[in-house]
């Protein structure tokens, strides 16, 4: 994947976005200390080039509605090129399969699915199961309680960047 070089006012309107999500041309430019139109054209160049992906809330819906929360490891019999493309394009269907990470090591998969109860949650495995889409085995973790669920700011990944860089800097 092509990488996109980024400029320091780039980031901070990434950032902008990241924060406060869609915002008012004026008040994205009064934060990023820039104005209006060279600042949405900067935006709307970052759009074009699919850094930003969309704008969404978040919503405490536990507030709302009993969740269960489970996680799956799942490997499967065959590793063919159709084998996981069959798989992915399956789960792509499944609504309460809210995440699903292709992995390397014990398993190729690790989904995250999230149901009314561990009785709906059963039902969806089920499902799974009984189609022949490749599952060899699979394993449940039950998520009891939630301790971290945060995603990176683009300020905190630059940070993490620079010590990286620095440290390799260092070492040679």
């Amino acid at each position: 994947m092509k990488k996109v070089v980024l400029d320091a006012l780039d980031i901070r309107i990434l950032s902008a976005v990241q924060q406060h999500g869609q915002i008012s041309k004026n008040r994205l430019a009064e934060l990023v200390s820039l104005s209006p139109t060279p600042c949405w054209n900067r935006l709307t160049r970052l759009k074009n080039s699919g850094l930003i992906k969309g704008y969404r809330g978040l919503v405490e819906v536990d507030r709302i509605i009993d969740l269960t929360r489970v996680f799956l490891t799942i490997a499967l019999k065959s590793h063919k090129k159709s084998d996981f493309e069959r798989f992915e394009k399956r789960i792509q269907t499944i609504d309460e399969i809210v995440e699903c990470h292709a992995t390397g090591g014990g398993s190729d998969y690790v989904i995250k699915v999230v149901t009314t109860s561990l009785s709906a949650f059963q039902c969806v495995i089920q499902e799974l199961l009984d189609e022949d889409i490749g599952i060899d085995r699979y394993y449940i973790y039950v998520i009891i309680k939630e301790v971290k669920s945060t995603s990176l700011t683009l300020s905190q990944l630059m940070n993490i960047k620079n010590r990286s860089d620095a440290q390799e800097t260092t070492s040679e």
